[in-house]
């Protein structure tokens, strides 16, 4: 069952990705954003819905898919 989100994780949701994003050239491009607000979404449906538990979900996923990647 998808768990809705109220107005409060909405709000948190809006403000951790332009928080993990904000020093990224222009705000960073869609498809980065696009992975990163896909993290919080899924951490918010699971139930962290604070503001500092969603910044540091952003943080993370911002980190993770701007990571340069290993050849193989």
């Amino acid at each position: 069952m998808t768990r809705l989100l109220d107005d409060r994780t909405k709000a948190n949701l809006d403000v951790a990705l332009e928080e993990a994003c904000r020093d990224l050239p222009h705000g960073g491009d869609h498809a980065l954003r696009k992975r990163v607000a896909l993290q919080l979404l899924q951490s918010a449906r699971k139930g962290n819905t604070t503001l500092g538990g969603l910044c540091a979900v952003a943080r993370t996923a911002l980190i993770e898919a701007t990571r340069p990647r290993r050849s193989a």
